[in-house]
C-alpha cells in the first residue's frame, strides 16, 4: 500500500514538473517572437481572415540599428498604405488623395502583438506548448493561450521555428473555435540598409492633401476627464487617453485605451447631441464586441477585440464625477 502511494507521489511530481517546464518553454517562444517582430527585417504579405472575408496585406519591416521601419499596403479593395517608423504613423489613401499623420496609441500590429515583457500577461492566461506545423513553407511552433476569466479570448500562435517571428495567430472563442486569424502567405528575410522601399507608391498626378475631415488625437489631461471606471476589469491597465475633434460635433471625443498587454479595449464618451439618437446595446462584427449606453448625458460606447462580457463590464463601470 505504501509503494503504491510512493508510486502515485512520484507520478504526479513527474506529471507536475513536465506542465510548468511546458508552460515556462510556452512563455520563452512567446518572448522570443515579441523580439523577433521588432529586431529582425522581413518582408512579406499576410492574409487576415474574418468569417467569410478576408484581406491581403504586404508587410516590409527593417531594423538595423537606428530604430524601426515599416511599410503596410493593402492588396485588395480600395488602395491604402501605412507608413511607420518609430511611433510616427503615416496614412495615404490614394483613392480620395488623402494623408493623416498620428502616432501609435496602443495599436499593435502583426506579427508584433506581443507585448515586450510577456511576464505582464502571465496573470491573464495559460500557456501550453503544442506540437511543430508548417506555415507558409516554413517550420512553426505552435502555442496556446486560454483565458483565466470571460473578459479576454484565447489565442493560438506559430512562431518560426529558426528565428521566432510569428508566422500566424489565431482568435478563439471559448469553445477555441477561431473568430479570426492572421497567416503570412509569403515572407522573406531582408539584408543590407537599403531604404528605398521606405516611400509611398503615389500617383504624381495626384495633388495629396492633408485630411481636413480627420483630426488626429492627442492628449487629453486628467483635469479634462469628469469621469472615472471603477473597478477596472481583472487584468486590464489604462495605458492612454486622448481627444479627438470630430468635424460636426460641438464637443471632443474622449477616448481611454484599455490593455491587459495583449487584448485592447477603447471607451469613447461624448456629451448627446440633440436631435441625435443615441445608440444603446450590443453589436459584435467578427472578433469584435461594440456596446453603448447613455449615462449622465453622455454617449458611452466600448469597443474591443475581446468577449461581450468585458466590454459590457467596462461599460457598466464608468462613473461621472458630481458636479458642485
Amino acid at each position: 500500500m505504501l509503494s503504491r502511494i510512493w508510486i502515485s507521489f512520484f507520478c504526479l511530481s513527474l506529471f507536475a514538473g513536465s506542465v510548468f517546464a511546458s508552460q515556462d518553454d510556452a512563455w520563452l517562444v512567446l518572448q522570443k517572437a515579441s523580439q523577433a517582430a521588432h529586431e529582425l527585417s522581413y518582408k512579406g504579405v499576410f492574409v487576415y481572415q474574418s468569417g467569410s472575408a478576408s484581406k491581403s496585406v504586404q508587410l516590409t519591416h527593417m531594423n538595423y540599428g537606428q530604430g524601426e521601419y515599416a511599410r503596410m499596403m493593402v492588396l485588395d479593395g480600395s488602395p491604402r498604405e501605412v507608413l511607420s517608423q518609430g511611433n510616427d504613423v503615416s496614412i495615404y489613401s490614394p483613392k480620395n488623395e488623402k494623408v493623416v499623420i498620428e502616432k501609435k496609441r496602443g495599436q499593435s500590429m502583426f506579427p508584433a502583438l506581443l507585448p515586450n515583457n510577456i511576464e505582464i500577461v502571465k496573470a491573464c492566461y495559460q500557456a501550453q506548448l503544442g506540437g511543430v506545423e508548417r506555415v507558409g513553407g516554413r517550420d512553426a511552433q505552435v502555442v496556446t493561450l486560454t483565458p483565466k476569466d470571460q473578459l479576454r479570448y484565447g489565442f493560438k500562435f506559430w512562431a518560426d521555428k529558426e528565428f521566432g517571428l510569428l508566422l500566424k495567430v489565431a482568435t478563439l472563442n471559448d469553445h477555441a473555435t477561431p473568430l479570426e486569424q492572421i497567416s503570412f502567405s509569403q515572407l522573406t528575410w531582408m539584408e543590407g540598409q537599403n531604404m528605398d522601399w521606405f516611400r509611398p507608391k503615389l500617383d504624381p498626378s495626384k495633388s495629396y492633401v492633408m485630411d481636413g475631415d480627420t483630426t488626429p488625437p492627442v492628449k487629453a489631461e486628467a483635469s479634462e476627464i469628469d469621469w472615472a471606471v471603477t473597478e477596472l476589469p481583472h487584468g486590464y491597465h489604462k495605458v492612454d487617453q486622448v481627444k479627438q475633434v470630430v468635424q460636426g460635433k460641438n464637443a471632443p471625443v474622449m477616448q481611454m485605451i484599455f490593455s491587459d498587454g495583449l487584448s485592447s479595449i477603447s471607451l469613447f464618451i461624448e456629451p448627446l447631441v440633440k436631435g441625435v439618437r443615441p445608440k444603446v446595446g450590443h453589436t459584435m462584427v467578427g472578433a469584435t464586441n461594440f456596446y453603448a449606453l447613455v449615462n449622465d448625458g453622455h454617449q458611452v460606447m466600448v469597443v474591443g477585440e475581446v468577449p461581450e462580457a468585458a466590454v459590457t463590464q467596462f461599460a457598466n463601470a464608468v462613473s461621472f464625477k458630481s458636479k458642485k
